[in-house]
């Protein structure tokens, strides 16, 4: 080959112009804004909403608190109410025995008869003696020598305010409370064995 040939360049093709679309066009980016700080107003409506939180639960919380000592003194006055509804009920049982009512009634001046008499309500008549009652009953209605009844022990009588059952002037003695039952001071009865 000839140096002639070897040194012609190649054909150098033509570029092809560019089709340009109709609907796309090439444009610059604008340079990035800097971003702005946040406003002032956020940050506020953020801090006044965790600090309303706070209080919201620390209000919640003494509500609760004051809630729990309330329902405590509550459950104390009904157990002080309980106590006191049993020792008005321990009275009423002991106003109302038999042994109560026997001594107010001899106080009145009531007398049991050793034989009493009745009263048949169909006919009318009188069965038994009929006769007054002496002025002294057969039957003593303190029952002297049964068991004293200690729930009526210190209580007057209707008749006469300064006597008790036992026939005793009521002690006046100002530390004494009448809301509190009668103590045991004997206690049971054991053996001794020392």
């Amino acid at each position: 080959m000839s140096t002639a040939t070897a040194m012609t360049p190649a054909p150098v093709r033509k570029a092809a112009a560019p089709v340009e679309h109709p609907g796309r066009r090439l444009h610059a980016i604008p340079t990035p804004t800097r971003r702005r700080r946040p406003r002032l107003a956020y940050g506020i409506v953020a801090v006044a909403g965790a600090i309303a939180i706070a209080v919201a639960q620390m209000v919640l919380s003494i509500m609760t608190t004051q809630t729990s000592y309330q329902l405590s003194s509550l459950t104390s006055q009904q157990r002080q109410l309980t106590w006191q509804k049993q020792i008005l009920t321990d009275e009423v049982a002991g106003l109302s025995s038999p042994q109560y009512l026997a001594a107010n009634a001899a106080a009145l001046g009531m007398v049991i008869d050793e034989s009493p008499s009745y009263l048949r309500l169909s006919d009318g008549k009188l069965l038994g003696p009929s006769q007054a009652a002496a002025g002294t009953s057969s039957v003593d209605p303190l029952h002297r020598g049964a068991v004293p009844n200690s729930l009526i022990a210190s209580t007057p009588l209707v008749t006469q305010p300064d006597a008790t059952i036992d026939g005793v002037p009521t002690p006046t003695d100002p530390t004494t409370d009448a809301t509190t039952p009668v103590p045991l001071t004997d206690g049971l009865p054991v053996p001794s064995t020392h």
